[in-house]
């Protein structure tokens, strides 16, 4: 990866864009997209999408969601603490003794999530599993009017953590679910512009992924582009770390490339043409299967309009929806270098029906 890929990536990734509030990655995004072609736009939901040979058939979509797990300020109590709730799925446990960033109307807020100390609670309630009621938002205020004066209810917040490199190409970031798939996909169409395919290919992000099982921004960008192939980006689970059961959660580790799913929402001749092209390329992968959902934009954007031929590849990645979540820069570029190589292989000819 070159460095102006790597400093765009830590720009997506140091951007708060909690699921419902993606604006300020979505933003970057937009920026780094136009350096790559003219036919850049955003819908109403807060999709982006950036068109390659808009001539070209038949269409082909790059998906990837930008928005975050998050906080929700929900109450300002008299002293100027605040309560909240969470943006998608968290481990409660996870908040204790974190600082957030609140996106509020003067900017980005700091802040911390407060709780009573050890030494301040009874005994027998030290072992209990804290929940976000439990805990409490601080941003040095000591009456309401000094809060609201900051702040109001509806504001969101990301954790407060930026960007940190590690040894052997390990990125760790809060938001690698899921702006690595955002940054893939437009890293796909970096490398297309330089060997366009027959095909229009579309890259784009997608909103509100975390909150929303009938479909978040997803679903209505999939309608309004009306596609005829897509292939979806995400994470899924490294099980390269100690207690991983692949039995039940597959094999996939840092490093060892992406992970292409079979299954529910797949279409199988959009899965075969990615197990073709990543052999073709030497890049190596995974399988996982996935016999319901797959929990990720590839339901929606499947069931889209009449149906949308739709592939499902994934990255590697260690301790999802927490602060400090880990990817190897090696498997982005080889997502990336596996979604320019698919693009290539498809022209008005190609049929996606199932055999």
């Amino acid at each position: 990866m070159d460095s102006t890929s790597l400093a765009f990536l830590k720009t997506l990734l140091d951007a708060p864009g909690p699921s419902a509030y993606e604006a300020l990655p979505a933003r970057a995004w937009r920026a780094e997209a136009a350096t790559l072609t003219d036919h850049v736009h955003v819908d109403i939901t807060g999709n982006c999408f950036a068109t390659l040979n808009p001539g070209g058939a038949p269409k082909v979509l790059l998906a990837g969601h930008i928005d975050e797990i998050g906080v929700m300020v929900t109450h300002i109590d008299d002293d100027g603490f605040l309560s909240f709730d969470t943006i998608g799925g968290w481990d409660h446990q996870v908040f204790v003794g974190q600082r957030v960033e609140l996106l509020a109307r003067g900017g980005r807020l700091p802040g911390l999530i407060g709780k009573k100390a050890i030494h301040l609670i009874a005994k027998d309630d030290r072992d209990k599993v804290t929940k976000a009621e439990d805990l409490w938002i601080d941003i040095g205020a000591s009456s309401r009017a000094e809060a609201e004066a900051l702040v109001e209810i509806g504001d969101a917040g990301v954790l407060a953590s930026r960007v940190l490199e590690f040894p052997k190409g390990r990125l760790v970031s809060r938001a690698l679910d899921n702006r690595v798939g955002s940054f893939v996909v437009l890293e796909a169409l970096r490398r297309l512009t330089a060997e366009p395919p027959r095909a229009q290919v579309v890259a784009a992000v997608t909103s509100r992924e975390e909150i929303s099982y009938t479909g978040g921004g997803a679903r209505p960008g999939a309608t309004g582009l009306a596609p005829t192939v897509a292939v979806v980006v995400d994470v899924t689970h490294a099980t390269d770390i100690p207690g991983s059961d692949k039995k039940k959660h597959g094999d996939a580790k840092l490093g060892g490339g992406p992970v292409l799913t079979r299954g529910a929402a797949i279409n199988p001749v959009v899965f075969e043409l990615l197990r073709e092209s990543a052999r073709a390329e030497g890049i190596p992968f995974r399988i996982e299967a996935s016999s319901r959902d797959t929990y990720t934009d590839a339901d929606s954007i499947f069931n889209a309009t009449t149906g949308v031929a739709t592939g499902l590849v994934s990255v590697p990645l260690r301790y999802m929806h927490s602060p400090n979540e880990m990817v190897a820069l090696e498997d982005l570029d080889a997502t990336a270098r596996l979604l320019a190589a698919f693009a290539r292989r498809i022209d008005a000819t190609t049929s996606f029906l199932p055999h």
